[in-house]
């Protein structure tokens, strides 16, 4: 089943960076930038709020360990927001899209 994974980003270039890197590697087969997204979080002990971008990877299961790594290995968070949503239904040939174009690295 493949996943869309919801991150964030601290800019508009460092997101466009990620994305390029996911889907240029085929981690990805595809990724939406949405800047201007406002979070509120608490981090060490503190509330902060921040303008991140927001991204969205369609990326199929077999892909998913090697995206987590990729993304930890450049962000610049200590602890980057990368969650898997299972994509349980969708537009079987979008689906099937995400599955061709999306692998782990060999």
């Amino acid at each position: 089943m493949p996943y869309l994974v919801y991150m964030t980003v601290p800019g508009r270039e460092a997101a466009l960076r990620l994305a390029r890197g996911l889907v240029e590697r085929r981690l990805a087969a595809g990724v939406n930038v949405l800047p201007g997204a406002q979070s509120v979080y608490r981090w060490q002990g503190r509330v902060h709020e921040a303008e991140e971008c927001l991204l969205l990877a369609q990326v199929s299961d077999a892909a998913f360990a090697d995206v987590q790594a990729f993304v930890r290995s450049g962000h610049p968070y200590q602890l980057p927001c990368v969650l898997a949503l299972p994509l349980a239904d969708g537009l079987k040939p979008f689906l099937r899209w995400i599955e061709r174009n999306s692998r782990p690295l060999a």
